[in-house]
């Protein structure tokens, strides 16, 4: 196989279908495509609603395998799945994440060089409720958002990429552990796009958004060393009073989060999710 796809989930019942889906109807890869669905303290039959896809993999010359952990965690997930993937290609799927058919195919396409790369598609922050929904435009006009190569719910990396880490440490945020252990100029962005929800209402944006906070001050206290690939520019006064007067309301709700965040600081280790 030319590339592997990891997926952990954890009572995902009500998304892995879609997310499973939009993923087999991919453009094809040369090579194929591993795929491995890690249910990790599922209590509902995410595992069972993986498997039925395994027939339409397997047409497409695809194989899929589900691995059933009886605890729960994201971090043992990824290792689990790192632990039985055969492709030098990793890709790391978020089971509430939509792919459209151009990405897999773009992204193993870009990561197939021998030097280290990371990559991603192009992010579309999606949301139902009018709060998150303004939340969502300002969001995306951040500079880091818009211009960098995030990789929420969705990143990959090639085989010298993956050789900068071991095991995936117990850490907050994956994401950003991934996407600092490589420089901005080994950061692909392709421009297929995908769908990633965020938390629907204030109080979910916030707690989301502390433990987003908490992840980077992880970050910054245990591995210091990742800074210097650190790309996220500040905004200036100027290009805040620019968005605020192109978007009140998102700009409202925007800084009303992080506001909020700063005055109800909690530890961040537990598990936000907006759902």
């Amino acid at each position: 196989m030319r590339a592997t796809v990891i997926l952990p989930a954890s009572n995902e019942a009500a998304l892995i279908g879609a997310c499973l889906q939009a993923l087999s109807a991919s453009d094809p890869v040369t090579g194929g495509v591993q795929v491995i669905v890690v249910a990790n303290g599922c209590r509902d039959d995410t595992a069972a609603l993986a498997r039925s896809f395994a027939e339409r993999f397997a047409a497409r010359g695809w194989t899929l395998d589900v691995l059933e952990l009886a605890e729960g965690g994201k971090l043992g997930a990824l290792n689990a799945g790192d632990a039985v993937a055969c492709a030098p290609i990793r890709v790391y799927l978020d089971a509430d994440v939509i792919l459209t058919p151009q990405l897999l195919a773009q992204v193993v396409d870009v990561l197939d060089v021998p030097a280290p790369r990371y990559a991603s598609g192009a992010l579309r922050i999606t949301a139902r409720g009018a709060i998150s929904r303004a939340y969502a435009r300002m969001w995306a006009r951040v500079p880091f958002m818009r211009d960098g190569v995030p990789g929420c719910g969705l990143f990959a990396v090639n085989a010298a990429g993956r050789a900068r880490w071991g095991e995936f440490p117990d850490i907050i945020s994956d994401d950003t552990f991934v996407r600092l252990s490589f420089t901005p100029e080994e950061r692909i962005g392709v421009p297929a796009p995908y769908d990633w929800p965020i938390a629907e209402g204030f109080g979910r944006l916030v707690r989301v958004r502390r433990r987003q906070d908490a992840g980077v001050e992880q970050i910054t206290k245990d591995y210091p060393h990742l800074l210097k690939n650190d790309d996220k520019k500040v905004l200036s006064k100027r290009d805040k009073v620019k968005l605020a007067l192109r978007d009140p309301l998102g700009f409202a709700v925007y800084s009303g989060v992080a506001m909020m965040v700063r005055l109800t600081k909690r530890d961040g280790q537990g598990w936000s999710r907006g759902r």
